[in-house]
């Protein structure tokens, strides 16, 4: 089962008591040929819940130098029996030793649960304490839940003052960076959605992951919960292996990841840019006047991507916000949760089937979609059902074929429009063009420069942040700038069928009919 980037996975459990999910459980190994049997035995306590369907166990042997490959062939071949059938269990072998990290990434390729956890082989951490972590994701819409070792509530064995010290600043830092109050960064306990984890391009091999993961998913604006959980912690001479040096990468890791705009995979949907102008209220605001003038009280926005447009435009007596990309849809519902009028649904703009059945829509804004399909009418046309008789489309697209450069092909464009080219567009679509504004004169130049000359096949966080920082300018000044618009905001009304006219009787006599 892969995971549902919509909703968590829901059923009713066996014993009636409510919603199920699954979890990928990803345990990193290395020479821990004595703790990780009874390690990965305490996992079979999760099976006895009825809030988990599945329970999948990816173990990564980062290539120990000790009898743990041999230890894990036998556990393999004698696994503990399951009367449940949850548990499904994955052994991979590194063939170098790489570090803690990229055992985590490794587990991440192959995690196709709802959630996905990391547990440590060295029993200084006990599974029981997932238990209470799923709740928040079923019944919270959590995005990604930590468990916390100095939170009221668990225990912990009293150990090393000087690591507590060091992990408390950490952790302070980290908050910092992240603008997030966390009291535990360094937990080996973070519980995320997985179709989230996976969309993090997540690039530490050691026990950085820590806080590249913390502060990437501040940055994606996840919901991130703590929970207390217990802790046993062990001496050195018990095979603890983190130390200063790792402590002194981490407080490195912090500044770097900071300032790194690295927080979502490229994708067919263009994830890494929606996520990247979602940053830019302003810029946002300035587009949602142009739009704002041209809405009904009821409204459907097609390509809603993130809600950065949304946001803008409600409340509404009633809004769907729709989009292709189900990760987006997700956010789109965290929205929803607290607006009754607003509802969030996954679309794919070249299906029809897929729009609202048996609904109409006063207004319907097509917000940078017709320029991403091979057939542009038919995808207007089928768009155009949604629409009242008396309704219109506000269709968002970008201008000029001159403009068309590497950005445009890396964000999946295959055409920008001139003018005339969205006149006839509606014309064929069976529509009427009422009006075309143009919208962002100002940052054309720089989108022909950075697209035609350079070549680059992205902008940088920085540009969008100085686009935001200047949009209140620029939109006072772009009625009076002499370039050509970046986009076109065009509004289409559908024509209405002329009733006959009903010829005179004089006229009938004659024979003359209209």
């Amino acid at each position: 089962m892969t995971p549902d980037a919509n909703s968590i996975y829901r059923e009713t459990s066996p014993n009636g008591s409510g919603v199920r999910t699954s979890v990928s459980i990803i345990v990193p190994v290395y020479n821990e040929q004595y703790l990780v049997e009874a390690s990965l035995r305490r996992l079979l306590i999760l099976a006895e819940s009825p809030l988990l369907s599945r329970i999948q166990v990816i173990v990564i042997d980062d290539c120990s130098r000790d009898e743990t490959p041999a230890v894990l062939e036998r556990f393999q071949k004698n696994l503990p029996a399951d009367p449940s059938g949850k548990m499904d269990w994955h052994f991979f072998r590194h063939e170098r030793n790489q570090g803690k990290g990229a055992a985590v990434r490794t587990a991440i390729e192959h995690a196709d649960c709802e959630l996905s956890v990391v547990h440590d082989a060295d029993l200084e951490y006990h599974p029981r304490d997932f238990l209470q972590m799923l709740p928040l994701f079923l019944h919270e819409n959590a995005d990604a839940v930590f468990g916390s070792r100095f939170m009221a509530g668990g225990f912990k064995r009293a150990l090393f003052f000087k690591h507590s010290i060091g992990n408390h600043i950490l952790t302070f830092l980290c908050d910092l960076a992240s603008d997030l109050n966390l009291t535990d960064m360094e937990t080996c306990y973070k519980m995320v959605r997985t179709d989230l984890l996976k969309t993090i391009p997540l690039v530490s091999k050691d026990f950085r992951i820590e806080p590249e993961l913390t502060i990437k998913l501040a940055k994606r604006g996840a919901h991130i919960f703590e929970v207390p959980i217990s802790y046993s912690g062990r001496t050195y001479q018990e095979g603890k292996k983190i130390g200063w040096k790792d402590g002194l990468h981490a407080l490195f890791a912090i500044a770097r990841f900071k300032v790194s705009d690295r927080i979502c995979k490229p994708d067919q949907y263009g994830s890494e840019v929606s996520v990247r102008l979602g940053r830019a209220p302003k810029y946002n605001s300035w587009l949602a006047s142009r739009v704002r003038p041209h809405l009904g009280s009821d409204v459907l926005e097609i390509g809603a991507g993130m809600g950065s447009l949304t946001v803008q435009l409600i409340p509404r007596a009633q809004y769907c916000a729709c989009d292709a990309n189900p990760l987006f849809v997700r956010e789109l519902r965290k929205l929803a949760a607290t607006r009754p009028y607003l509802e969030a649904s996954q679309i794919d703009p070249a299906d029809p089937a897929s729009l609202p059945s048996g609904r109409t829509f006063q207004t319907v804004i097509c917000k940078n979609v017709l320029e991403h399909v091979d057939d542009d009418v038919a995808v207007l046309r089928g768009i155009g059902g949604a629409v009242r008789e008396d309704g219109r489309i506000v269709v968002l697209a970008p201008n000029g074929p001159a403009l068309f450069g590497a950005i445009d092909r890396s964000l999946g464009h295959r055409r920008r429009y001139t003018r005339e080219q969205l006149r006839l567009l509606a014309e064929k679509a069976g529509m009427r063009c009422t009006s075309i504004v143009p919208f962002n004169r100002a940052c054309s130049v720089p989108w022909w420069f950075a697209g035609r000359v350079l070549r680059r096949k992205h902008f940088s966080l920085l540009q969008v942040k100085f686009v935001n920082w200047a949009a209140p300018v620029l939109r006072r000044l772009d009625r009076w700038v002499p370039l050509p618009p970046l986009s076109w905001i065009a509004t289409f009304e559908k024509v209405q069928a002329r009733a006959p006219v009903k010829p005179s009787p004089r006229e009938s006599e004659a024979g003359i009919l209209r």
